[in-house]
């Protein structure tokens, strides 16, 4: 059974998805998948994430990101909140301890921004998760901006806990490397992020470019500079923001 989680206290769910490698399967076992279905453009979902959720008994996710597959699949579906998410993922567990065959869903790739969420399920079934990746929207956003991921430092914000790390990350590395980040709904969104890095010495000049909601018909890219995009911090309602939460900034480096 799942409990609520203390990220001041611990365990980050994030540290038990991430505990130990996967170990090899055979072909006729039926473990829990964790699939990531992309920017929620389901042209992006992948054959193999696909098939894991039609063939899937029951298919649990966040409410938003169940809307994008529903009708991929004719498995039971278990929406959930925040306010939910325990006695959801409790009622999934049941369903796979009975023998049904589950799947988790989840925005993008799990392996940018889902391992919460990833180590919760695995925390519910008290067994291993097979991850099947997907595309993320910071795969799309890397490919418009031009800044491959070998010289690019990705954080993701879009988490639960502290991000102070993170930040610091991100002011060490910017101007020298690119930057890919998933902001936080709605306290952490592009320009507060811009904000943080000009106080930690970065040129207003910097390009900054913002995209949202990409790969759906009402895509937005707003490029301008660090600078400028820092007029938009403050606030942490939806309306203090100009951007959408289904945001990824880039900032480019210098030359």
């Amino acid at each position: 059974m799942t409990t609520g989680y203390d990220l001041d206290v611990g365990p980050d769910p994030a540290n038990v998805a991430a505990a130990t490698p996967e170990t090899e399967r055979s072909h006729d076992a039926t473990p829990v998948f964790a699939v990531g279905i992309g920017p929620g453009n389901t042209t992006y979902l992948t054959p193999r994430g696909k098939r894991a959720i039609s063939q899937a008994d029951v298919v649990v996710g966040f409410e938003t990101v169940i809307e994008f597959v529903r009708d991929c699949t004719d498995a039971e579906l278990l929406a959930c909140g925040y306010a939910n998410e325990a006695e959801t993922l409790d009622l999934f567990a049941q369903r796979v301890a009975n023998g049904a065959t589950g799947t988790a869903v989840l925005m993008g790739d799990p392996n940018h921004s889902g391992y919460q969420f990833v180590g919760k399920v695995q925390t519910a079934v008290d067994s291993a998760v097979r991850i099947i990746p997907g595309i993320s929207s910071l795969q799309v956003a890397a490919s418009r901006a031009r800044t491959p991921m070998e010289t690019t430092t990705f954080v993701t914000l879009h988490k639960s806990g502290a991000i102070t790390p993170d930040l610091a990350r991100l002011c060490e590395q910017v101007g020298n490397r690119h930057l890919l980040v998933l902001p936080r709904p709605y306290d952490w969104m592009p320009g507060d992020i811009a904000a943080t890095l000009l106080e930690a010495g970065a040129s207003g000049s910097l390009t900054a470019i913002v995209f949202e909601r990409l790969t759906h018909d009402d895509e937005t890219i707003t490029r301008t500079t660090l600078g400028e995009l820092a007029a938009h911090a403050g606030g942490s309602d939806a309306d203090d923001t100009p951007f959408s939460d289904l945001s990824v900034l880039a900032v480019r480096a210098e030359g």
